[in-house]
């Protein structure tokens, strides 16, 4: 893999800016979401354009190793080296859906109650998905039981029947840029706030929503 892509990305102003990758930067990218959406308790921040991005790229190896020489050692390598990515790729996604499988209800009335201009945590596929995921299990409720119940039990709420993402569970992360004055919540009335700093390169064990900004900035990597 050798030539350049360019993932886009939203700027300050509400504008796109190209982002240039190498095909390298590019899989250590999808790695790093990939690792980050395995141990976050809640749904992430779409990464569909590195996803895209990953799709095409494979889809040009593929094309390339059909021109290779058969027998080849180079063209066994670069197979191994797609078969890798197609994993990391297809995991990070069946993680994804997982979790909008779980915490369906929630997700959907973050993304009816985000800012204009905030990311959203789906991709316009998922937003489908969980839509539809949801209709159905109403639907399935609904003829399954509810039906069958008093008038007065006819009703299910949801937001409140499906457990929430549990932010106040514990991630190791490695440090990526140094962060001061980070935080801490205390987990006792007995104990009180206090700040913490992280150095780079260090690794902790910490409550989720202490650093769950960092996570979404990129300064730390769960792992």
């Amino acid at each position: 893999m050798t030539e350049e892509l360019d993932p886009t990305a939203q700027d300050s102003d509400g504008g796109s800016e190209e982002v240039v990758l190498t095909p390298a930067e590019l899989i250590e990218r999808l790695e790093q979401a990939w690792m980050n959406e395995k141990f976050a308790p809640e749904l992430l921040e779409s990464k569909s354009e590195i996803v895209e991005c990953v799709m095409e790229q494979l889809d040009h190896m593929e094309e390339n190793l059909r021109r290779a020489k058969k027998g080849d050692l180079k063209v066994t390598i670069h197979r191994m080296e797609m078969e890798r990515i197609r994993y990391v790729l297809s995991s990070y996604l069946r993680c994804r859906l997982m979790k909008i499988e779980k915490f369906f209800p929630h997700i959907l009335e973050k993304e009816k109650t985000a800012h204009e201009g905030e990311l959203s945590s789906l991709s316009p596929e998922e937003l489908v998905f969980a839509k539809q995921y949801m209709a159905n299990t109403e639907t399935y409720l609904k003829n399954v039981a509810l039906k069958h119940m008093p008038p007065n039990l006819q009703m299910v709420d949801l937001l409140r029947s499906v457990p929430k993402p549990d932010l106040d569970s514990y991630v190791f992360l490695r440090v990526k840029v140094r962060q001061e004055n980070i935080l801490v919540e205390p987990e006792t009335d007995e104990q009180r706030d206090y700040v913490i700093d992280l150095e780079e390169g260090s690794q902790h064990l910490i409550r989720y929503k202490t650093i769950a900004p960092l996570v979404a900035s990129g300064a730390v990597q769960l792992i």
